[in-house]
């Protein structure tokens, strides 16, 4: 397989992935303002996992920029991100019409941590299959110390939702701006 089609596939998932997350979006029955405010949870968990999707198309997009050859690894590594990326519409669409309830906000804590993760085992896909490279370990020994305190954060929210589940919030915008710019090292090597 070649990167190319790896990447191809990846940007449609993703593109999909999106458009369910925005079909959860119901129109109101009723053409009064009022009728907006109960759309408020749903439009909220909406924009919040939106950005989460974003933020690692982003990522995975320089991240794959990174490869030369695509091995089994990558390939499978790859997948994995794309099926618990893929079910954040529906852990999405739960919290946002329970108002993040905390079983919701939970499951939502549980299924960020797998992201995280996959993406986590991605990346060391791809540091193994290019071990040759220095400059590609050294710029992505950054990103994993980002990916291990994403990690700890995503871990740290499924306790605190327990506690409340607003706490678990803070938290996914903060992991959230955490990986918004994407990783000056990875765009250094690129050029």
């Amino acid at each position: 397989m070649t990167k190319g089609r790896l990447e191809a596939f990846s940007d449609g998932v993703i593109a999909i992935i999106i458009t369910i997350m925005v079909l959860e979006l119901k129109v109101p029955h009723s053409a009064e303002w009022s009728a907006l405010h109960e759309l408020i949870a749903v439009f909220m968990s909406y924009v919040l996992s939106f950005v989460y999707v974003a933020v690692y198309w982003g990522n995975h997009h320089h991240l794959l920029h990174t490869v030369k050859n695509v091995s089994a690894g990558i390939i499978w590594s790859n997948a994995a991100l794309l099926f618990f990326l893929s079910l954040i519409p529906f852990a999405t669409a739960w919290m946002g019409e329970n108002h993040f309830a905390q079983n919701t906000v939970i499951a939502y804590s549980i299924l960020m941590n797998l992201c995280g993760m996959s993406y986590y085992v991605l990346m060391y896909m791809i540091m193994q299959c290019h071990s040759e490279n220095a400059e590609l370990t050294a710029a992505l020994n950054t990103q994993r110390r980002k990916g291990i305190l994403s990690l700890f954060l995503y871990s740290f929210s499924i306790g605190a939702a327990f506690i409340n589940p607003m706490i678990s919030q803070v938290i996914f915008v903060l992991v959230a701006i955490m990986w918004f710019i994407p990783d000056k090292n990875i765009k250094r090597l690129m050029r």
